[in-house]
């Protein structure tokens, strides 16, 4: 809670110390996340009409990646200067091009639906939605695989979900369920949320046996990635946390606690600012990745997911 990035006081605040995310306090505080340095330079890019040059998906610093960016740090709703880059999210999305890769291959509908998924949430959680968001929940509807999730492999044989293509879906459904009681995306969140919870959120069901190494390993953030504290983060906001299914992933988590308290970015799917590549490269810094030092976003939601799973005790 002494951080200098209000981000993270803003996360504790609310998903560990249980203030009202509606209160005075905690919207004072949202205040101070859109003027902070991060969120500053995230933006900074804009050009005169308040677009970002380039493609929305350009990794990490398109249209698409920063305001997934601004709705994970907890951004405040209703920026109407935030509505350029809406519009250019839904250009690309409903696109011709977009459109036309949307094929349906032995039943089954081959999207890299992570896109749907983080639009769906981030226009949501920033108050940008419209009535093409509801098109955006439709779709992910209308492409749910028979298994509950998503994929975008292209073989015929393939049948079942893929992780990366299914988390941010389930969690932007799950948010547009909470926000409209629609039934139909209440239903279609749950189905997804079993994708993971039948896999323990990171074994195999044929043998118990991790699924992929890079699963346990925490990042800070996840883009469309996963690990397992982004799967648990999810879970939380979907009401899944206290599933016995997710006990094996709260328990590693647990275990990766540093001797000083916080918790670690293993890895990192980004490169800093003053990095020469030029794909990957992050307009931010976001504390970095060490084994041996505590990053704080990673902190932050560590300790949200583990308050909500009931195993954080506050003194």
């Amino acid at each position: 809670m002494t951080s200098g990035e209000p981000s993270v006081r803003y996360k504790l605040l609310v998903n560990v110390l249980g203030q009202d995310p509606y209160s005075l306090e905690t919207m004072r505080l949202r205040l101070e996340i859109a003027r902070s340095p991060r969120a500053t330079a995230l933006l900074a890019q804009r050009d005169a009409d308040g677009r970002i040059p380039g493609h929305p998906y350009k990794k990490w610093t398109g249209a698409h990646w920063v305001l997934a960016d601004l709705a994970d740090m907890g951004y405040p709703p209703g920026d109407d200067s935030l509505l350029p880059l809406r519009e250019q999210v839904y250009e690309w999305l409903f696109g011709a091009a977009h459109q036309r890769d949307m094929p349906e291959i032995a039943g089954r509908v081959r999207r890299h639906a992570s896109q749907e998924g983080n639009a769906l949430y981030y226009l949501l959680a920033l108050g940008l939605a419209d009535e093409r968001t509801e098109e955006l929940a439709q779709r992910l509807i209308e492409w749910q695989w028979a298994d509950g999730g998503w994929n975008c492999d292209k073989r015929p044989e393939a049948e079942h979900s893929s992780f990366m293509e299914t988390l941010t879906p389930l969690r932007g459904l799950s948010l547009h369920g909470r926000m409209t009681s629609a039934g139909e995306t209440i239903k279609a969140a749950a189905r997804a949320a079993h994708v993971f919870l039948k896999r323990h959120l990171y074994k195999r069901r044929s043998d118990g046996t991790v699924m992929d190494e890079s699963f346990t390993r925490l990042h800070y953030p996840c883009y469309w990635h996963y690990d397992i504290l982004f799967a648990l983060k999810v879970m939380a906001e979907a009401g899944y946390i206290g599933d016995e299914r997710c006990r094996d992933a709260l328990d590693l988590l647990e275990s990766k606690q540093l001797p000083g308290g916080g918790w670690p970015a293993e890895r990192s799917f980004y490169s800093g600012p003053t990095s020469s590549q030029r794909s990957g490269r992050s307009l931010v810094d976001w504390g970095g990745a060490s084994s041996k030092r505590m990053n704080p976003f990673v902190t932050a939601d560590a300790l949200s997911v583990l308050k909500q799973a009931g195993r954080l005790q506050l003194q």
